[in-house]
Parts: C-alpha cells; sequence; structure tokens
C-alpha cells in the first residue's frame, strides 16, 4: 500500500505524488514515514526531505512548517520548499551571502528581522547540500 505525499508551501504546490517511503526533518529529528504510520502531527525544521519511490530516492529542501500524517497520508506545509532539479547554485549563494552581510552589518536589528535573516541562511545551506549532494 503506497503513500500520498504533498508538499504545499504558501506560493504553491511544490509536489505531490504517490511514495514509497518519505523521510521529513523535525525539530525533534528525523522521522520516516512508511505505509500504516500511527497518525501524527510534528514541526518541519530546515532540512532534507528524502523521498523513496521505486527504489529510487529524491531530495528535497524544506524549511519550517509541519508535517501531517494520517492514515497512508503525508502533507507537509512549509515555509518553503524546492526540488533539487529546481535549485539555482549561484541564485542561492547570492541569497545566502546577502543575508550574511545583512547580519554582520546588524547593530539594532528588530528581533524579528534578525531571526528571518537566519532563516534565509540556514534554508539557503540546505539548499546547497541537496543540490551538491551527488558530487
Amino acid at each position: 500500500m503506497p503513500l500520498t505525499l504533498e508538499i504545499v508551501t504558501p506560493e504553491a504546490k511544490v509536489y505531490t505524488d504517490t511514495i514509497d517511503s518519505v523521510v521529513v526533518p523535525t525539530v525533534e529529528g528525523e522521522i520516516g514515514v512508511l505505509p500504516g504510520h500511527i497518525p501524527l502531527l510534528a514541526q518541519v525544521a530546515d532540512g532534507e526531505l528524502r523521498v523513496t519511490k521505486g527504489g529510487a530516492t529524491s531530495w528535497l529542501a524544506v524549511g519550517g512548517g509541519f508535517a501531517q500524517i494520517e492514515g497512508d497520508r503525508v502533507r507537509v506545509l512549509a515555509e518553503h520548499a524546492i526540488t533539487e532539479e529546481k535549485i539555482d547554485e549561484h541564485v542561492v549563494e547570492a541569497a545566502m551571502k546577502r543575508a550574511q552581510d545583512e547580519l554582520k552589518a546588524a547593530k539594532d536589528m528588530d528581533p524579528q528581522q534578525y531571526e528571518h535573516l537566519q532563516s534565509l541562511v540556514r534554508y539557503a545551506g540546505v539548499q546547497l547540500a541537496v543540490k551538491r549532494r551527488r558530487r
């Protein structure tokens, strides 16, 4: 019995497919999900989400949000998510550098803005790790 995985961000549906298994990064550690998993709601951390289908593994970068597991359906409602194929290393590196520069120059930055920039740096690092995995 296969799983149905759906990954949605505020901007778009990033991924939807019937799969064999998924490993989701959470704030408590990675959660491996197979068909028949118990119902669960978990907070998603910035990290690499692994999808296995037909013996092949694909990778996505995810950041923030929640994962809901119900029966044989896994829904990930993420702040950010992107498939490996859509990651542009040069764009990610430039965005990461801008955020790091802003963090270094910050003196009296609003705490929410500071956390947002830190989140951008973490997510950029995850994207680069996913993209560079096969090298």
